[in-house]
């Protein structure tokens, strides 16, 4: 039964950042959020451009927005459907205007390279170049002047310094310099980081869809019952006990009892099933789900931040944050890979200067392979013909992207199954998994048991229901449901594993864990539960308990077993009740009557086994072994979401959820894996031969896009589990 304890309170917040364009600018918001006095855990998401914090008091917007400035960045406000909608039209206007100047830009700078000289070219790349970087392309240029203004660099960086280069060779001809002018390159440069820009923001919105469907469902407005009158009010006005009317066609908009009504509700984002649930007096409902067929008066008992569907969005921002251990190798490389970047440009820019007569045979074999390469005996052209290879082919862009990208996609299926993955480092670990520990009541069953049988004088009933009434472990609630009048009990105290102990006129009762089970063999054989009711140290009866199991229990553990994980049963239960469900079930190995404490060991017992463990249970006893466990899984609904305990959260009923999760996180590390390789991979290659002359520039930058692009459209293959 469940041991209450203080906790502090934890306050959360999700912020838009505007202006990150790399995971160096991710990592400079994040330093600068946990500089904030009381936040205990801060994390930035590249992909979907936000910040979680967790913090263990009210932090003001004020403090937030000037960490962020600190780091370099801004905070975003207003509804985020309406700063994504402007951000768009303002893109796609500048980038459409970029392309109706670098079309013509690049057919006219053909020519010329074909030998039609245009009177007046160089001069027409300095305007129309200057227009393009510092006009349509500004947003990438201040980007990168606030890295430099702040003591790093970032994607684009390198991409400034190529367009800027490139620009000031043109500007450098016009003024006579033996210098070829590759103005017009410039512009492609910027035209194409562009329009990459906008097709990777366009694929991070579609992977990003599951969390903002989510966010949909909360209603905007509800219908408050005052006075006898109807008055619609913004949700954020919406007080605790307030009445408020649903009508037929709209969402619930919030956790509550129904007071008044029938209808059918469709709870599918939750269940996953289709088949609307029928609610009526007494009956709770959840905030997000919609009313179908009559009017509903419900009574609020949870809003805002407390309400399910804000606590399971919360989740999953948070999750979608996390990091990954094989993530850290992609970020310590990124943090360096700028500043080497710009150092290999400048010193093969060098080389190939002192050089270029020397290497002439080469670069004439190669231009045979590679049309592109520049042939000149003009030195100063050819190096920076290279050094502007050089830094544009080697963004770290794809890096960055390549877990945040697939932890986006992966958490948005794995939300859509009912499943909340917390712990990011859970990902990894799936994959090692051999053992699998599950609780009984609440887990394999239903964890809604009723009493069936008991010897107890009326009365005496419901004393005993009244005392179960002040715990939240399922058996005491079905044993409280038999209340017939509240009575006052003292001194309640809840002995976690084995019982409740109380006082009710002087008297002491116990109710838990039978002293002799074998006297119940009979029960425990049917897979039931037997608690024993003391008064002042004498038995006075018994009552049993049935709880079904759940649907999905056999073939979730058949599932397992066909990956190559074995499940074992422990539970607190008598073990002739645990080996008769165990039996049913199929599994093998089972630990019965083990109490709470013993279950951490239990774990560490298979951990030394040198496989990984998962726990899963319902999170009321099962804290120190999930926490203990290499992965813990909750059973969570409703206030179990923010269980602290659990990894991963199985939010829809059964545990068919845990197969799911890891299959999900196998494919999600598996996608992690792949878009490193070939984030490493393309670096690996084409760093060099841009280094070697091999490489234009355009080139560079359209093969530096198509990577980031790749490591999207990788991620979002996990769709495919959806």
């Amino acid at each position: 039964m469940e041991n209450n304890k203080t906790k502090t309170k934890d306050y959360h917040k999700d912020i838009q950042i505007g202006g990150m364009t790399c995971i160096n600018c991710a990592n400079r918001v994040e330093r600068g959020l946990k500089r904030i006095d009381g936040v205990k855990f801060a994390s930035v998401n590249l992909a979907t451009e936000t910040a979680f914090i967790i913090s263990d008091r009210e932090i003001s917007a004020q403090e937030i927005r000037e960490a962020v400035k600190w780091a370099g960045y801004s905070v975003l406000e207003g509804d985020r459907e309406d700063l994504s909608q402007i951000r768009y039209k303002k893109s796609r206007e500048r980038l459409i205007l970029a392309w109706i100047i670098t079309a013509p830009l690049s057919i006219l700078m053909v020519l010329h390279m074909l030998g039609y000289h245009i009177a007046g070219f160089v001069l027409i790349e300095i305007i129309s170049v200057a227009f393009l970087a510092f006009y349509c392309g500004l947003a990438t240029i201040k980007s990168a002047w606030i890295a430099f203004r702040h003591f790093h660099s970032n994607m684009d960086t390198l991409i400034t310094i190529g367009t800027v280069t490139s620009w000031l060779t043109a500007v450098l001809n016009y003024l006579g310099l033996p210098i070829i002018s590759f103005g017009t390159i410039g512009g492609m440069i910027i035209t194409i980081h562009l329009t990459g820009r906008f097709i990777e923001s366009n694929l991070r919105d579609k992977a990003a869809k599951e969390i903002k469907a989510l966010i949909a469902l909360q209603a905007k407005e509800a219908t408050v019952i005052l006075n006898g009158e109807e008055i619609k009010v913004p949700i954020e006005m919406l007080k605790q006990d307030q009445l408020i009317k649903v009508k037929p066609g709209e969402r619930i908009p919030v956790d509550g009892m129904v007071i008044e009504g029938l209808s059918a509700v469709d709870e599918s984002f939750i269940s996953g099933e289709p088949i609307p649930k029928t609610k009526e007096r007494d009956d709770e409902v959840i905030g997000g789900s919609v009313n179908l067929s009559g009017p509903l008066i419900v009574k609020a008992l949870k809003i805002g931040e407390e309400s399910f569907l804000s606590q399971m969005i919360t989740l999953i921002k948070e999750a979608q944050g996390a990091k990954v251990p094989i993530q850290a190798l992609a970020d310590n490389i990124t943090n360096i890979f700028v500043p080497i970047i710009i150092t290999l440009a400048t010193l093969s820019a060098l080389f190939w200067f002192f050089n270029l007569n020397n290497y002439q045979p080469f670069l004439l074999r190669a231009k045979e392979i590679f049309p592109w390469i520049l042939i000149t005996g003009n030195k100063y052209s050819f190096a920076v013909f290279v050094f502007i290879s050089t830094v544009v082919i080697a963004c770290p862009c794809a890096l960055g992207l390549a877990t945040p990208m697939a932890l986006v996609v992966g958490s948005g299926i794995a939300a859509k199954k009912g499943l909340i993955i917390r712990n990011a480092e859970a990902i990894q670990i799936s994959k090692d998994v051999g053992y699998v520990l599950m609780d009984k009541t609440g887990t394999i069953t239903e964890g809604k048991p009723a009493v069936i049988e008991h010897n107890l004088p009326e009365e005496e009933l419901n004393i005993i229901a009244s005392i179960e009434s002040n715990s939240h472990h399922p058996l005491a609630q079905a044993i409280a449901s038999k209340v017939t009048e509240k009575i006052k009990i003292d001194e309640v105290k809840e002995i976690p594993g084995e019982g409740v102990e109380a006082t009710y006129k002087g008297a002491k009762y116990f109710i838990g864990r039978p002293e002799k089970s074998e006297e119940y063999t009979v029960y425990q054989r049917k897979g039931q539960t037997v608690v024993e009711v003391w008064k002042e140290k004498n038995k006075i009866g018994y009552i049993v308990l049935a709880d079904k199991i759940r649907t999905d229990s056999k073939s979730a553990i058949i599932n397992l077993k066909k990956l190559n994980i074995i499940p074992i049963m422990v539970t607190g239960d008598n073990d002739i009740t645990a080996h008769a469900v165990a039996k049913e079930m199929g599994i093998e190995e089972v630990y019965a009557g083990v109490k709470p404490e013993e279950k951490l060991a239990i774990v560490r017992k298979y951990q030394a086994t040198g496989k990984k463990v998962l726990m899963i249970g319902d999170g009321i006893n099962d804290a120190a072994s999930l926490k203990g466990a290499d992965i813990g899984v909750a059973m969570g609904k409703g206030a179990d979401l923010a269980l602290d305990s659990a990894d991963i959260v199985i939010v829809k009923e059964g545990i068919s959820g845990l197969i799911h999760s890891i299959t999900i996180s196998i494919n999600i590390f598996k996608i992690i894996k792949q878009n490193l390789f070939w984030a490493f991979l393309y670096n690996v290659m084409a760093i060099p031969m841009a280094m070697l002359g091999l490489l234009h520039p355009a080139i560079s930058e359209g093969a530096m896009i198509f990577s980031s692009i790749t490591v999207t459209l990788n991620s979002l293959r996990l769709r495919k589990l959806d």
